[in-house]
């Protein structure tokens, strides 16, 4: 048997779309906070700050202003729906709530949107037991086999004491019911009432604080893009494919050197580069919303000078939080720019606190 197609196979990139778009953090048009929006749950964000050895005081408040989040153990979905839960939170604020330790393409799994809708993806057997009105997977294949159904909770005529909130409440309390263990988190500025902590602490319920870790590089190379050249030029500037792969190693700190003795990696900065003395790397994994993620971009924004900064969000391996997302992990990058602001949204591989082996194509989308 020919192993020659596997190998070739192993050479060749996953299929994928790059779509580019030029604009300013600063303008009123901007879709910078749009695109991160669209990521409504993620793991990690990592930032990289060019010629900077130490943060500034302004952008290290924001970061340890990132929140906490929460861990409830044996949660059952039917208390989401309930009408205390979204009056406490899901109309006063954006509540964020993700299964934990679920595999989507074999678990039932939940998610909670921060616009108030109540995603499920179930198996067929689910799905028929909870007799709640959904729609086929667009990852279930030729046979279907798993099914989302969605409940707004926001919707008018979802009231306590209307015929569709009884019924979703009795399939998911009494007909089928459905427990699983949620990260939880919840965004209101202006909130002085219950939090997520008391309202749960009937629950198991776990308080937790982002990672946060720091370092300095030094001597790193750093290719050359021109903003108006996004498909590079040789000897001029790099692409942006080049780009990304090249700040995909940094944040993995995937050694750049290829050295001869290296059994690991032969990868190396693509040319032309430049020699940047030091720069800053940031990294911050745990449960991250997109409000605080704005947050630390416009800072970024409003700090950076004349120099390029980078921002990284990695998404949980989730299909629940975006219909444009593929069945597989997806990240979005940002990079800044005094004048021109570059930003790309792509899928990658990266596995995070969920597996997902869904067999849909790896898709790359790149907003700049």
């Amino acid at each position: 048997m020919s192993v020659l197609p596997p190998l070739r196979r192993l050479r060749q990139a996953p299929r994928h779309l790059l779509v580019c778009e030029r604009g300013h953090a600063g303008d009123a048009r901007s879709r910078h906070a749009a695109r991160v929006r669209d990521h409504a749950y993620n793991c990690r964000v990592s930032f990289l700050i060019p010629e900077c050895g130490v943060l500034p005081e302004v952008l290290k408040s924001t970061i340890a202003d990132v929140g906490q989040y929460y861990l409830v153990r044996n949660l059952s979905v039917h208390e989401l729906v309930a009408h205390e839960f979204i009056d406490a939170f899901v109309k006063k604020g954006s509540c964020y709530a993700l299964t934990y330790n679920t595999k989507i393409d074999q678990d039932n799994t939940a998610a909670l949107l921060p616009n108030g809708k109540l995603i499920l993806s179930v198996d067929k057997d689910t799905y028929e037991e909870l007799g709640l009105q959904g729609r086929p997977s667009q990852y279930s294949g030729k046979k279907v086999m798993r099914y989302i159904v969605t409940v707004d909770l926001t919707d008018s005529g979802f009231h306590p004491d209307s015929k569709k909130h009884n019924r979703v409440l009795w399939a998911l309390k009494e007909k089928k019911p459905l427990e699983f263990d949620f990260l939880l988190a919840w965004y209101n500025p202006d909130a002085e009432g219950s939090t997520l902590m008391s309202y749960f602490s009937k629950n198991q319920i776990q308080a937790l604080k982002p990672k946060i870790t720091f370092s300095t590089l030094r001597d790193l190379e750093c290719p050359v893009l021109q903003s108006n050249e996004l498909q590079g030029k040789p000897d001029e500037s790099c692409s942006t494919e080049e780009l990304f792969e090249w700040l995909g190693a940094v944040l993995n700190q995937v050694s750049l050197n290829n050295k001869s003795s290296s059994f690991l990696s032969t990868y190396c900065c693509p040319q032309p580069n430049t020699m940047v003395e030091k720069a800053f790397l940031c990294t911050i994994t745990g449960f991250i919303i997109p409000e605080k993620i704005i947050q630390l971009l416009e800072q970024l924004w409003r700090d950076e000078g004349d120099q390029k900064n980078s921002i990284t969000i990695f998404s949980f391996c989730t299909a629940l939080q975006n219909p444009c997302a593929s069945n597989h992990s997806s990240s979005l990058c940002l990079t800044l720019r005094n004048e021109s602001h570059l930003k790309r949204l792509f899928n990658s591989p990266e596995p995070c606190f969920q597996n997902d082996n869904g067999a849909a194509s790896e898709a790359q989308r790149s907003v700049f």
